[in-house]
């Protein structure tokens, strides 16, 4: 008995001094407050060449809440762990990071530690951002320094035990965040080598087109750029194996990130539209650099395919009775967009894509398809697409699921099966919810 209760005291005093030497090492010291900065400490190139930066990582789309002023937080972010706000990152002395000093923000993007020496959840995608240049950091610091200060708490983050217990993130960091600047691949050419840095850095693309483990953390290797899925959205691989009807190309991309559109595959949506109204703003050089970047992917031998002559292989003949109800569906509600176009137009509404190209009506899950037809595009990506109506008032879900379905197999696939129930849960899902408004 007496050996049991040394073996006993002697784990106890090992799991004291193993849980005490982890907290030591995880420690985290805060970073002293600082005056914010006047703006006119910073040159105006410089802060122009921030607000550029901020709209190439989305900073906004995260850090504003609907009906929220812009960067003030709030955002609710799902995770499997639970819902994480976004944080405030205007320069409010009180509620924002008006006394950030830049040495605060940078070990912030590039570690995933607050000023106070608290661990941010990865959901900040700070695994991206480490591979940030200095110069790059410095610009951002200054324009979000220069931004007008937004009085605005947001909800605290609480999530369950054990993921509320912040100094484990030190464990995660040390596993999964790969610190530092991407070396340059000298078997590459500049502008692909630029292109991965924009991609890997702040643009974060892989944090919303590669898969995660059961931590949380992006798959590696064969997985990069792997496809997923994100609040209900599928989110297409960037590789090949995307289900696009035709392969995209070089062209195609720089189409796509300048104008949210590309006439061989269609309309940015979701949450890919608020990602192109970053990218627009970006230098032609910079997004033929980052299409460079995202082809490498894609195998470049594949043929990219006349793309008239397949829309004309899918309309040869008719599938249905032209009393059909679903072929009465689109004429009433889509054929006035959507039946004749073949490039961006001068027009009331925009672009007007061809259905019958769009990777929406390709996938294996109906859920992009579904939820464009329920939500529309509330928001034009860019002023050169326009947008589309939402039609969760005007369609049931049997209807939306007739008209799907009618125009899967008008293309010569099989029928989405349970459609109308799915149709149902996305309606439910994405009903409009509460805005948080900050002052």
């Amino acid at each position: 008995m007496r050996t049991l209760k040394k073996i006993l005291l002697l784990l106890l005093l090992l799991l004291i001094v193993l849980v005490g030497g982890f907290l030591a090492l995880s420690h985290q010291p805060a970073i002293g407050a600082g005056n914010p900065p006047a703006a006119a400490s910073f040159s105006p190139q410089q802060i122009e060449k921030g607000r550029l930066l901020a709209a190439m990582g989305d900073c906004a789309v995260c850090h504003t809440a609907p009906g929220g002023q812009t960067n003030a937080g709030g955002l609710p972010i799902a995770s499997p762990f639970g819902t994480i706000y976004s944080t405030n990152i205007t320069p409010d002395v009180d509620t924002g990071i008006g006394r950030w000093t830049y040495e605060a923000f940078a070990r912030a993007m590039r570690h995933g530690v607050d000023r106070e020496g608290k661990y941010l959840y990865p959901a900040f995608p700070y695994t991206a951002f480490t591979h940030v240049k200095d110069e790059d950091l410095q610009a951002l610091y200054a324009f979000l320094m220069s931004e007008p200060a937004v009085k605005f708490d947001p909800p605290e983050t609480s999530l369950k035990f054990p993921f509320n217990l912040r100094p484990g993130l030190a464990a995660w960091n040390w596993l999964f965040l790969k610190r530092g600047p991407l070396p340059d691949d000298s078997s590459m050419p500049p502008e692909w080598n630029r292109g991965a840095y924009l991609a890997e850095g702040l643009g974060h693309c892989s944090a919303c087109h590669t898969p995660r483990n059961q931590f949380g953390a992006e798959k590696t290797g064969e997985h990069h750029f792997a496809g997923t899925t994100l609040d209900g959205w599928s989110v297409p691989a960037l590789t090949s194996a995307t289900p696009a009807p035709l392969p995209w190309t070089a062209d195609d991309l720089y189409q796509y990130f300048k104008f949210g559109f590309s006439p061989r595959h269609g309309s940015a949506a979701g949450p890919m539209a608020p990602v192109i109204h970053g990218l627009s703003q970006q230098s032609d050089a910079d997004l033929k650099a980052l299409a460079s970047y995202v082809m490498s992917y894609k195998k470049d031998t594949a043929d990219p395919g006349d793309a008239q002559a397949f829309v004309a292989s899918k309309f040869e003949k008719s599938k249905f009775a032209l009393d059909h109800e679903g072929y009465r569906l689109f004429e009433g509600a889509c054929a006035s967009c959507h039946s004749d176009a073949s490039d961006i137009k001068d027009s009331l509404f925009g672009v007007r894509p061809q259905w019958v190209l769009s990777t929406k009506v390709y996938a294996d899950s109906p859920n992009n398809a579904a939820l464009v037809v329920l939500n529309g595009i509330q928001s034009a990506p860019t002023p050169q697409t326009g947008t589309m109506p939402a039609f969760r008032h005007n369609l049931s879900d049997a209807q939306i699921a007739t008209l799907l379905n009618t125009m899967r197999e008008q293309a010569g696939l099989k029928p989405w099966n349970n459609l109308p129930d799915q149709v149902a849960k996305l309606r439910k899902d994405t009903q409009p919810g509460p805005t948080v408004r900050a002052h």
